[in-house]
């Protein structure tokens, strides 16, 4: 990982400073509602045409997921790794009552956005919400300061997943609980970053990075967290996210090459918990 010499923070890489950084990834369209993520699609009829509040309980959806994987968060501190625009962490805070949900993201344009789209309930409860930036690498944390962190669709774009785990042990509390959700390679063949780039735009630029999810699982091991568990959850992803890409892209476009990938056992997506002890 690259540093600045002169603050020391991780230097963004170029795929995530070009991707989240001019535009709003947020208000493309097959992100409705401005979450980012590919949605959970479980009780979603798909043979029924998609709606735009069908896509946006899908993403909502795939958050609750992971805070039902996180545990009751009634009045304990919860971490956001990768927040985004901040949709999740707002979500976290009206449904599960934790006492504080921080949102932390490597991009100062995504940042501002959040800061923006949720001006209102800052004012409100600054001491329940704020946005920090930070990188998953190097979080901007004491140790222990938080009960539970969640990291919802992001740590594809880590460069270091061995620093992440590290630093997510270490802002846990002793008890505290960890829930990751996101996409991986199916495998550790030496082949299937080059697979994967021949697919998926976002492989082939970078913005992804191909690794299969026991890296994630043995680094969150190694970190010294315990009752590491990972649960395959594609049945429940990748059907309706093709389902809706529809709607956007014809069935030759890259984007639609997901469901393909998954189909070919390249890609899964999955979710993946463990505890400080």
């Amino acid at each position: 990982m690259a540093f600045d010499t002169q603050d020391s923070f991780p230097v963004m890489r170029p795929a995530v400073q070009e991707v989240y950084g001019p535009a709003d990834l947020g208000g493309e369209p097959i992100f409705a509602g401005g979450f980012i993520n590919f949605g959970y699609w479980r009780g979603i009829d798909l043979d029924a045409p998609l709606s735009e509040a069908d896509r946006i309980r899908s993403q909502q959806d795939l958050y609750r997921r992971v805070l039902d994987a996180a545990g009751p968060l009634q009045q304990l501190r919860l971490l956001e790794v990768g927040s985004g625009l901040g949709m999740g962490c707002a979500l976290a805070l009206s449904e599960r009552r934790p006492a504080e949900v921080t949102g932390m993201d490597i991009h100062p344009a995504q940042l501002k956005r959040a800061q923006e789209v949720h001006a209102d309930l800052l004012k409100e409860a600054p001491e329940r919400l704020r946005f920090v930036q930070g990188a998953a690498e190097l979080m901007p944390f004491e140790d222990a300061e938080f009960d539970v962190v969640v990291s919802v669709e992001a740590v594809q774009h880590f460069p270091d997943l061995g620093a992440f785990a590290a630093e997510t042990a270490r802002v846990l509390r002793p008890g505290g609980r960890v829930a990751i959700t996101s996409f991986f390679a199916g495998d550790d063949a030496p082949s299937r970053g080059e697979d994967l780039a021949q697919l998926l735009e976002t492989f082939a630029n970078g913005l992804d990075i191909a690794r299969p999810v026991t890296t994630l699982a043995d680094a969150l091991t190694a970190s010294g967290l315990s009752e590491v568990r990972v649960e395959p959850i594609g049945p429940q992803v990748w059907a309706g996210w093709d389902a809706w890409l529809s709607r956007h892209y014809t069935p030759d476009a890259w984007p639609r090459n997901f469901l393909r990938a998954y189909e070919r056992r390249l890609l899964d997506y999955y979710l993946v918990t463990a505890r400080r002890p």
